[in-house]
This record gives structure tokens, C-alpha cells and sequence, in this order.
């Protein structure tokens, strides 16, 4: 029996308990995990991430595996679930930490996030410029825990997203 080789992508598109949330209903995503990366702080606390001085970005982890959903599928949710046009805001969030990027683990990943970035750009969907960041990955900081699964927890569908 072969044994399935996962892989992970990052994430961040505003508040991080809906990425979470669209992202974890998504088949072929394992695991997600709520975090920060991008930023200057090594174990950020969500209080100093919330100032915007740490420059972190509320970010989503995902496991997945890819004979069940390709990377650009995820991108294609990425895309889908966040406006890319807002510098450092998603709807009523406002700051550097609710920025849109992508942070790529792979050679393979960047070239498929500047594709898809890209091609929404050469479509002309927007009226603004895409403002998402692609950017390599960095260090990631698992959330407080009464961050994961915020909404699941909760029963709630989605935030504002």
C-alpha cells in the first residue's frame, strides 16, 4: 500500500478564523492550522500581532493532499474567498496583519500563485490593482488555541467573508 505524501500551503486573506473555515471544508484538505507569519517576532501573541507592530499577517496553514486537491484548486479558493484589491484590509478588518498573500513553500508553488495572479489580472475581474503579496515562507506561529476552528466551535457558518 502506498502511503500518501502530503503537502502544505499557506495562506492569508483578513481575519483568519474564515480562511480557516473555507479553506477546512475544502475535500482533500487534511489539517489547518491558524497562525502568524511574515513578521519580525518570534511567538507573537495575538494582542501584539493585533497592534500591526510584529508586521505579521494572520495566516492559515493547510495540509493537504494532492491526488485529492491540487495546489492551483486551493489558490482558486484563495482567490474566491477574500477581495485582493485591499492593502492590509479585508472588510471591517484594517491592518497590515489582515493583509492577502501567499506564502510559498516551493519553487513549484510561487510559480503557480504568480500564474494564477496573473491570469485574474490579464482577465481584468478587478477594477484595482491585486495587491496579494507572494511571497516564500517564513517561520509559523500556531494561534492561541481558542483560535483554531474558531467558527467550527462556535457553530457558525462564516465571520464576514
Amino acid at each position: 500500500m502506498l502511503k500518501r505524501v502530503l503537502q502544505k500551503a499557506m495562506f492569508a486573506a483578513g481575519c483568519f478564523w474564515g480562511v480557516e473555515a473555507a479553506f477546512r471544508k475544502s475535500k482533500g484538505v487534511t489539517s489547518t492550522l491558524v497562525g502568524y507569519t511574515g513578521g519580525l517576532t518570534e511567538n507573537p501573541m495575538y494582542e501584539q500581532v493585533c497592534t500591526g507592530a510584529t508586521k505579521h499577517a494572520e495566516a492559515v496553514q493547510i495540509t493537504y493532499d494532492p491526488a485529492a486537491i491540487s495546489y492551483e484548486e486551493l489558490l482558486e479558493i484563495f482567490w474566491s474567498i477574500h477581495n485582493p484589491t485591499t492593502m492590509n484590509r479585508q472588510g471591517p478588518d484594517i491592518g497590515s496583519q489582515y493583509r492577502s498573500a501567499i506564502f510559498y513553500n516551493t519553487e513549484a508553488q510561487k510559480q503557480a500563485a504568480e500564474k494564477s495572479k496573473k491570469e485574474l489580472v490579464q482577465k481584468g475581474i478587478y477594477k484595482q490593482p491585486i495587491v496579494t503579496e507572494i511571497t516564500k515562507a517564513d517561520e509559523f506561529y500556531k494561534a492561541e488555541e481558542y483560535h483554531q476552528q474558531y467558527l467550527q466551535k462556535r457553530n457558525k457558518g462564516s465571520c464576514h467573508i
